[in-house]
């Protein structure tokens, strides 16, 4: 019997690839289970298999204490058992309401002397335990253990052989298929297909083969798992690895991936040798490179474009098939204006937006997308309605208006913002006219900020950075007079208070989470002043 144990436990250790030692302490802790339940559940027993000769030791301890102490109940020694702690105490007493001596796990330090002189607190009295029987429920009960052991073991051997694999692609067959998604069988472990990381139109049945991307491999509280996706964009770009060998041995690289799961992908690309085709390459002979993950895809459309140092040229690869006609940066708020003929526009949108949104994700800019029309109209608008108050502010003629809108000025409370020779220098100035031009500017912002200051605005909104004086009488007169009356807002409510033209949709919302500031710094002080308490020992601490 005891060298059965030693095989048993070598043979589960061969079976499911873990260390032996592990199979062997999850027995021990089985015997123990057993023992407990035929000779009393609040026993302090313990069970070794020597690792030798398999022969098994059962001893029952007791701890040498100051002051003997029980469970509060025979209920919280069964709830701590299977939550895994130490159940909760309470002094021992007879019946007369004495103090004992020595209960099943516990016994004074000067009953221990009795036994043996040189005992000291925290040290252990032990006896053998009479050899026993498991019965069925305790077999039952021991078989439990160690199945569990064996099984928290297996599971961190998985995440210890996947938790540096994320990121790859992996193949495996389906095990089982529920409104959750899909548990897959790699071979050595299970992963999860959840049901939003599978591919729109797609349905698998227990037994078909399917690959994935590891995306992530994490504990939990059932034990490490492993998450599979087919559609992240990483996805896409693994399947080219695989079938453009130029990508795997780097010389093309991959510099970006969006897609549209099931209906449409984008992926940039760019080579490192100037004699080799990146687009083409990926394409392949007769297109059966790119024909092989669209297969793998469901049919997902890919359009391949050629990577760009240049943000502009590499928009307009990415926006392909549509025809742009003229592109527009603006650097400081990472935006771009995309203008194309009238019969392109469908075709640059896509379906449900599909093709800008892509071309958005692939380039890192935010993309705004026009007809020429459109733009001629609303860079008229602009135009006008900038000169009008050039014009009205300043009063000047409609060419100095244009030339002023041209050289960059957007109001009138941009020319206090420059020196009068750089005004002078303008072509058609000089510096007697840029001097007066600046005086003219001063009168109209200062006859403004009286305005303002008489319609109650607050300080705070008048200082906040990127504010103008013209926003601010516009904003009054709107009963915007305050930080928080601007935070409130939402970026197109804030637009549509001010002329056309007036902020760009980005500038809106610069100017808005600038009024929202002081908001997050209030909360911050809020939370120094009153810090969350410690528990410290049971003691709370402010």
């Amino acid at each position: 019997m005891a060298l059965e144990m030693l095989q048993v436990a070598d043979a589960v250790a061969r079976e499911k690839s873990i260390d032996k030692e592990l199979v062997l302490e999850a027995m021990e802790q089985a015997i123990q289970m057993g023992a407990r339940r035929k000779y009393g559940m609040g026993l302090n027993i313990n069970a070794h298999i020597d690792r030798v000769d398999g022969g098994i030791t059962i001893k029952q301890l007791w701890e040498v204490v100051d002051r003997v102490m029980e469970p509060i109940s025979e209920e919280e020694v069964r709830l701590a058992h299977r939550e895994g702690r130490e159940p909760a105490m309470r002094p021992a007493f007879d019946g007369k309401g004495n103090a004992l001596k020595r209960n099943d796990t516990q016994i004074l330090l000067a009953e221990a002397k009795k036994i043996n002189p040189e005992l000291e607190l925290g040290e252990f009295i032990t006896e053998d335990v009479p050899p026993f029987d498991f019965g069925r429920i305790a077999a039952q009960a021991a078989k439990q253990v160690i199945f569990q052991k064996v099984r928290d073991a297996e599971r961190v051997k998985e995440f210890e052989e996947y938790k540096n694999r994320k990121g790859e692609l992996i193949s495996g067959i389906v095990k089982r298929v529920d409104h959750n998604g899909v548990l897959v069988d790699l071979g050595r472990a299970e992963a999860t297909l959840p049901r939003n990381e599978i591919i729109p139109r797609e349905t698998y049945r227990q037994g078909d083969r399917v690959r994935a991307y590891i995306f992530d491999v994490r504990r939990e509280v059932r034990g490490p798992q492993i998450f599979l996706s087919r559609t992240h964009p990483q996805f896409m770009v693994r399947l080219f690895e695989q079938e453009v060998p130029e990508i795997a041995s780097g010389m093309i690289e991959v510099m970006g991936a969006a897609r549209d799961p099931g209906f449409r992908a984008k992926i940039a690309v760019k080579s490192a040798d100037r004699n080799v085709d990146p687009v083409g390459a990926c394409v392949g002979i007769r297109g059966v490179r790119v024909q092989a993950v669209v297969t793998e895809l469901q049919g997902e459309r890919i359009d391949i474009v050629q990577w760009d140092a240049d943000p502009a040229r590499y928009l307009i690869s990415a926006l392909a098939p549509a025809e742009v006609t003229k592109v527009i940066l603006d650097e400081t708020e990472n935006r771009m204006e995309v203008v194309v003929p009238e019969d392109k526009l469908s075709l640059a949108i896509g379906r449900r937006g599909q093709n800008v949104r892509l071309a958005s994700i692939l380039t890192g800019w935010d993309i705004d997308v026009m007809t020429e029309e459109e733009e001629s109209e609303r860079r008229k608008g602009e135009f006008n309605t900038m000169s009008q108050t050039f014009m009205a502010a300043l009063d000047v003629d409609d060419t100095l208006a244009r030339l002023l809108i041209v050289e960059g000025f957007n109001s009138p409370e941009d020319l206090l913002r420059v020196g009068t020779g750089e005004l002078g220098s303008i072509e058609g100035l000089d510096e007697a006219i840029g001097a007066e031009l600046q005086r003219r500017a001063q009168v109209y912002v200062d006859s403004l900020s009286k305005e303002v200051e008489n319609l109650g605005v607050e300080e705070e909104l008048r200082n906040l950075d990127g504010m103008r004086t013209d926003l601010l009488l516009i904003l009054a007169k709107n009963d915007i007079k305050s930080r928080d009356d601007l935070g409130e807002l939402a970026t197109d409510e804030l637009q549509d208070m001010l002329p056309k033209g007036t902020l760009t949709k980005a500038q809106a919302e610069k100017l808005i989470m600038a009024a929202r500031q002081h908001w997050f710094a209030d909360e911050d002080e809020v939370a120094n002043a009153h810090p969350k308490p410690d528990l410290v020992a049971g003691t709370m601490h402010a």
